[in-house]
Parts: structure tokens; C-alpha cells; sequence
């Protein structure tokens, strides 16, 4: 009994843990929003989730060399929409242009890089939700 106990305290604090850390995350995102002037194309903060993704041209969102620059490349925000009315379904939208990558400020490419790991972070969550959701219609009954 004291092992199971312990295994649900553990996963408790995990989630809780999550909770904590999503919080944060998504008052420093909203707050890189506005600093990296994301604002200028989408004007409500929340909306930014209407895209299936954000993507990054010019610097790495890899964790090996995250945030490194590719030199001749431009600085891009890409929001990847998706309208499965339209002929084509999905489009990029230039949320942000800020020049080649070499003249940019570094603390600045460091900026919009946690934006778009920040912005990946929350909508994994999401994801993680929507997901559970609707695993629900399958929830089996003990006897089952």
C-alpha cells in the first residue's frame, strides 16, 4: 500500500509541478508577444493558438544547437494556418520579418527563439488535451 501511496504522491507533484510550469511559461510568452512585436500581425495574444504551428527561419530550434544562426539566411516568424475549406489547406504567414540573421541582435534571435519553444511548449499542451478528449468517447467501464 505505501508503494502505491508513494507512486500517487509522485505523479501529483508531477502534475502539479506541469501546472506550475505552464503558468509561467504562458506569462512569459504573452509578455515576448508583445516585446517581439507579434502584436503588429495578430492582435489578440490568445490567437496565436488558432495556428497549427509556428516555425523559425534563419536560426535552429534544435536542442543540439538551438538558437544558432545559418548566416545569409532572414529572420522569420512562420504561423502555419490551416483552412480545410480552401483548395490549398494550409499557408505561411509571416508573423514576423526582422532581416538578415547576422544583423540581428543576438539577445533579440535569443528572444524570438524562446518565443517559438515557449509557443511549442503551450501547444503541446493543448495538443496533449484535445487528444484526451477525445480518447473519452472509448472510456471502458470497470466491467468491461
Amino acid at each position: 500500500m505505501s508503494a502505491a501511496l508513494d507512486r500517487l504522491k509522485s505523479l501529483t507533484s508531477k502534475i502539479s509541478s506541469y501546472e506550475r510550469v505552464r503558468k509561467e511559461n504562458m506569462k512569459f510568452l504573452e509578455e515576448l508577444f508583445y516585446e517581439i512585436k507579434i502584436d503588429k500581425k495578430v492582435e489578440n495574444f490568445n490567437d496565436i493558438f488558432e495556428y497549427k504551428a509556428l516555425n523559425l527561419s534563419g536560426a535552429s530550434l534544435q536542442s543540439d544547437n538551438l538558437g544558432e544562426i545559418r548566416p545569409g539566411k532572414y529572420l522569420q516568424i512562420l504561423a502555419i494556418a490551416y483552412d480545410k475549406e480552401a483548395v490549398i489547406k494550409s499557408k505561411n504567414i509571416s508573423l514576423g520579418y526582422f532581416g538578415k540573421v547576422e544583423n540581428v541582435n543576438p539577445r533579440f534571435k535569443d528572444k524570438i527563439v524562446e518565443f517559438i519553444i515557449r509557443y511549442r511548449f503551450e501547444k503541446s499542451f493543448m495538443t496533449l488535451e484535445h487528444y484526451n478528449s477525445m480518447l473519452s468517447i472509448y472510456k471502458k467501464e470497470p466491467d468491461e
